[in-house]
């Protein structure tokens, strides 16, 4: 679906059509992350089965998971995976599930989460994917993430080399998703919603690129909410080569500084996802257009459809 926020309109078309959307004018943002395998089933100590998702490297093999269930594992337990080929140890509780490991093992992590770890589907979805490059893009780079930026699955390697063709220039950014991008929004006031923080990057290259076509005064086009997340948290007069944390939390009433349009798939109800296109195109207008995407029996979700907002 292809909306104009200046007009209020909308046109039904298939995603290879963005083809004729772009040209030599737009840049096109995409986020490499690479989806690892994250999740993890292990046992405690004392028998019983845990799952551990793990969300974000902390450093000196100290990761923040998403364990169930929480109230199982304790402070000091080990959960061993694998016949102990990897083990965690519960360092640090929080709420809402989130507990802190330590991962102890020998050899290279990757290639232990490759043997033992499973793609983190969405819950929705109920079968394993018989290969894993399905919930990966086609350009992911750099691994890292808990959850796929699925607005760029729609992109093949086809799609891309044509947009090269008509003079489309990519750009490559990297965050790495964790619970920020997908824990709903429980508070009634949104200025109480704690997001997860998420690790980015922007090449020095990638910088001063997307400082050029600013002052060209080309459109900038995000693809996915997590590349427009990295963009305005990395915007302050300029685009800056950056490595950082982000918990940047957009809904209405934000101001948008670095991007011009976005493609994005249609989100989930209370997501902070939907609430940052409604700050992008208004949120009366985002919630006649998701009316509509029902009515015309579009798919909603991970590997749902796409919008194009210019």
């Amino acid at each position: 679906m292809v909306l104009d926020k200046k007009t209020k309109t909308w046109e039904h078309k298939h995603f290879t059509d963005i083809i004729d959307y772009l040209d030599s004018n737009d840049v096109l943002v995409l986020n490499d992350t690479k989806v690892i395998p994250a999740r993890l089933i292990g046992t405690r100590d004392t028998g019983g089965v845990t799952e551990v998702l793990l969300l974000k490297d902390l450093g000196e093999n100290v990761w923040q998971t998403l364990a169930r269930p929480q109230r199982k594992v304790h402070i000091g337990q080990i959960i061993s995976f694998g016949d102990g080929m990897l083990k965690a140890e519960c360092i640090e509780k929080e709420d809402q599930g989130i507990c802190k490991f330590k991962l102890i093992y020998d050899g290279i992590l990757v290639e232990i989460l490759d043997k033992l770890g499973e793609m983190p589907l969405p819950p929705y979805i109920h079968e394993k994917l018989a290969d894993k490059d399905r919930y990966q893009t086609v350009y992911a780079k750099h691994p890292g993430s808990a959850a796929a930026p699925t607005a760029g699955l729609h992109f093949t390697p086809e799609i891309l080399k044509k947009l090269e063709e008509k003079g489309v220039e990519l750009i490559y950014v990297t965050l790495h998703v964790g619970l920020g991008t997908f824990r709903p929004v429980e508070e009634e006031d949104l200025t109480n919603h704690v997001m997860h923080s998420e690790y980015y990057e922007i090449s020095k290259e990638a910088a001063e690129r997307l400082n050029l076509a600013k002052k060209n005064g080309k459109r900038i086009v995000a693809v996915g909410t997590t590349s427009t997340r990295t963009l305005e948290s990395a915007y302050d007069n300029g685009f800056k080569e950056t490595c950082a944390n982000t918990s940047i939390f957009i809904y209405p009433g934000y101001k948008f500084k670095a991007i011009d349009a976005q493609i994005t798939n249609f989100h989930l109800p209370k997501s902070t996802l939907i609430m940052l296109v409604s700050a992008f195109a208004g949120r009366e207008f985002i919630l006649d257009a998701y009316k509509e995407a029902v009515k015309e029996k579009y798919r909603f979700f991970s590997f749902g459809d796409a919008m194009f907002i210019k």
